[in-house]
């Protein structure tokens, strides 16, 4: 069977895609206006961090962000609560992740992922998460700074962290300088990347 027959890309498939990218976008910029109007400390991370960094370079190289992560002090998530909820967001705490949902129907891949600072991901991450004071402004909201994200990155080291760290590698955000800025063994790791792509 041609998979071409049975999954074709057509216009309503193109314009879905662009429609689910734009969501985000909307998502981001809700989440994100009423924190700032409540002077609540907050930096974006993950998928969106890294295409706001990547797009300062090479606008044409970013990547469709899937999903939005967001890393607040946890003595800030009463407070993150009270603005988020009237702009329409439903915090939700699962066994493992705690996450704002942008309404009662949504899936939790259309979420907002809550990141606590200073507190480990994943019991074994070598380094807790940043603090938010890492956070530098790009245009509308804040977003984590660039050392500070390549850390996070580094530590999780899933196959996502990996090609974003690629992509930060190709557009020249990250070069062979950076190992001198790690710890030995996020050094380790991205060095092992950095001599991937330029081998």
């Amino acid at each position: 069977m041609n998979p071409m027959k049975t999954f074709s890309l057509g216009q309503q498939s193109w314009e879905r895609t662009m429609l689910a990218t734009e969501l985000v976008r909307i998502r981001l910029q809700r989440m994100t206006t009423a924190l700032e109007q409540a002077k609540i400390p907050y930096a974006v991370i993950g998928d969106c961090a890294v295409a706001a960094w990547i797009g300062r370079v090479d606008p044409s190289a970013v990547r469709f962000a899937k999903e939005i992560d967001l890393l607040i002090r946890r003595s800030d998530l009463e407070a993150a609560k009270s603005v988020l909820e009237p702009a329409g967001f439903i915090y939700l705490r699962t066994a493992s992740q705690e996450m704002f949902l942008d309404s009662p129907e949504f899936r939790a891949r259309d979420c907002v992922y809550l990141v606590f600072a200073g507190e480990r991901v994943s019991t074994s991450d070598m380094l807790p998460a940043p603090d938010v004071i890492d956070a530098e402004a790009v245009e509308s909201f804040h977003v984590l700074g660039l050392l500070a994200l390549v850390r996070m990155k580094l530590t999780s080291y899933r196959d996502k962290d990996r090609t974003h760290l690629r992509d930060m590698i190709e557009v020249g955000l990250i070069d062979q300088s950076w190992p001198a800025k790690l710890p030995a063994e996020l050094a380790l790791r991205l060095q092992a990347l950095l001599d991937t792509l330029e081998g």
